[in-house]
């Protein structure tokens, strides 16, 4: 059997001197290694040996077993080594290539004028309070001296989900939830968000628009508190040149009430096509809030005053950005986007 084993090993050594891949090394392992392989076959035999002889030739043949696979491992190594080589070699990159340019993404200008909205108030010492988009009608129209039934509910042609819930079609009920939710004390908050109204989309008109609106309440708040809030307002937003006028309006839930317009942001009041030649544009309603709003929002109309205004953010990212059609504000049109990556 010693014969037999240093034959083995003398031909399992000369065989893998001359393998040439990694598959022809893992068959000789199976072969001469395996379950079933010649080292194995030997092995079995070892139960006619005098118990004299099994520790001999079992050393033996783990001698035999450690040539074999050191040889086997070796050449196992040697050929990942290379692997791993010719990898290097074909996936090299070139790092003095030059990267490729990734488009720059832009704010979408209704949320850029609504972060400018935002940034104007909060630093006149406004809060930024926010509500559901689906209202019930308590909220969205009789909290707001608005009861079923009354005509300027027409001014607002509304999307009514069940009798009592509807989607809002402005931001005001951000401002009466507020107000029950202060008991009685100050507020001073802007309410931002999407409003909802059937109408046709054309060049200024969509079903779905952007608003944002204010509301301030406490002693002694008088309508020129209101007329200095918005020119300060429209000098940050237009530019230090911009001057405000104020034209009597009606809304149900201001007393009284005004339309603001602004000297026109393209010929700065002198006239043109675009304000038709008046010199003004229209940007916003406002107006003091009315006292029956004021008692269903928890207040003393007879003890505290408050002014409201509100605007469209679709108005004034058209204004400011000489913007022709409110569709290409929707229609995520990247020609029309990429533009305000430049802003």
């Amino acid at each position: 059997m010693k014969e037999r084993l240093e034959a083995l090993r003398a031909s399992a050594l000369q065989e893998l001197e001359n393998v040439q891949t990694p598959q022809q090394l893992a068959d000789l392992r199976v072969k001469y290694l395996g379950k079933k392989g010649a080292l194995t076959e030997i092995l079995r035999g070892m139960g006619a040996l005098s118990a004299e002889e099994r520790p001999v030739i079992g050393q033996i043949a783990n001698d035999v077993r450690a040539a074999i696979e050191s040889v086997i491992d070796a050449k196992q190594e040697a050929y990942q080594q290379e692997e791993t080589n010719k990898r290097l070699r074909e996936e090299t990159v070139d790092v003095t290539l030059p990267g490729t340019r990734q488009a720059a993404g832009a704010v979408h200008p209704l949320n850029k004028i609504a972060q400018e909205l935002e940034d104007i108030f909060v630093g006149m010492g406004y809060s930024v309070a926010e509500g559901p988009e689906v209202e019930t009608d308590y909220y969205n129209f009789e909290a707001l001296n608005l009861p079923k039934n009354h005509p300027a509910r027409d001014m607002q042609d509304s999307f009514y989900l069940t009798e009592d819930l509807l989607m809002r079609t402005h931001t005001s009920p951000v401002q009466v939830r507020t107000m029950n939710h202060m008991n009685g004390k100050p507020v001073k908050v802007i309410c931002p968000g999407k409003v909802y109204r059937r109408d046709d989309d054309d060049a200024t008109h969509s079903f779905q628009f952007m608003q944002v609106e204010g509301l301030v309440i406490g002693e002694n708040i008088r309508m020129s508190d209101l007329k200095g809030t918005l020119l300060q307002f429209a000098k940050q937003m237009f530019g230090e040149q911009t001057e405000i006028r104020l034209r009597p309006s009606f809304f149900p839930f201001t007393e009284p009430s005004a339309e603001v317009d602004v000297t026109c942001v393209k010929c700065s009041g002198h006239g043109c096509r675009m304000c038709k030649h008046t010199g003004w544009l229209e940007i916003l309603g406002c107006g003091m809030v009315h006292p029956r709003v004021l008692e269903m929002g928890g207040y003393d109309p007879n003890k505290v005053s408050g002014f409201a205004f509100g605007m469209g953010i679709d108005r004034i990212a058209l204004l400011k950005y000489g913007i022709d059609d409110i569709r290409h504000l929707y229609t995520n049109d990247i020609r029309f986007l990429s533009q305000f990556a430049r802003m």
